[in-house]
């Protein structure tokens, strides 16, 4: 297990990691209701920066530019599992950052070192504090369990076949998993996956990471198994 920071996290912390199409999102906000705690998207952090350096005409090519845009980057966001909303600058960006546009240039502010240090100090901070409010939260994205919380009580990485996560995003961006849908999502799974692999690791399981994976399992089941490794944590 990686050595723990130096900064302690309040309330009991579920960390969930995994790749696009893996489930994380929807089951780490389910999760997060059962149990009566707050909910922290890490992901949409970076879709946020994305969004305000598109908005900025930012170069996203120079990672000084990027970087600096983090440090002026005006961002709130809620930790309702209900309501998970996002605001920068006092726009609310919530749905504004799932489109394509956001998708497709999130991995180059997301791949810049520094940006993800500044980051990760953010996210531990909001963490903390939703973890203190409602007992606990559960914070789910890429590296959460390795990087951001590795001393979360409760480290999960949830994984699927290429082939579930396809067709799970393919529903859900196009609202069937035919053949047609499939192919169109592949690219931006596919993609997606290799940006992100260059900064972190979401594929294997670190040192006290339980994987569950979800393949096989609907939404249910997923939560069920979430929700099994949380309680034996908490016996």
């Amino acid at each position: 297990m990686p050595s723990a920071p130096e900064d302690h996290l309040s309330g009991f912390v579920v960390a969930i990691d995994g790749p696009s199409g893996s489930g994380k999102s929807s089951v780490s906000k389910q999760v997060a209701r059962t149990l009566g705690y707050g909910y922290l998207d890490t992901g949409a952090m970076y879709r946020a920066l994305a969004w305000w350096c598109l908005s900025e005409n930012v170069d996203l090519t120079d990672p000084e530019a990027v970087t600096a845009a983090a440090h002026r980057l005006p961002l709130s966001i809620g930790t309702d599992p209900d309501d998970p909303t996002v605001t920068v600058g006092g726009v609310d960006v919530t749905a504004a950052i799932r489109e394509t546009r956001i998708s497709t240039n999130v991995s180059a502010v997301a791949g810049v070192i520094p940006v993800r240090e500044l980051m990760r100090v953010l996210q531990r901070r909001l963490i903390s504090e939703a973890g203190a409010a409602d007992g606990g939260v559960v914070a789910e994205g890429r590296d959460i369990t390795t990087v951001v919380a590795p001393d979360a009580p409760v480290r999960i990485l949830l994984t699927a076949s290429e082939e579930a996560r396809l067709a799970r995003r393919s529903t859900e961006l196009h609202g069937d998993a035919d053949e047609a849908s499939v192919e169109a999502t592949r690219a931006q799974i596919v993609d997606r996956d290799k940006a992100d692999s260059a900064v972190s690791e979401f594929s294997v399981a670190a040192d006290g990471v339980t994987t569950i994976d979800t393949s096989h399992l609907d939404f249910e089941g997923s939560v069920r198994a979430v929700l099994q490794v949380v309680g034996a944590a908490q016996a």
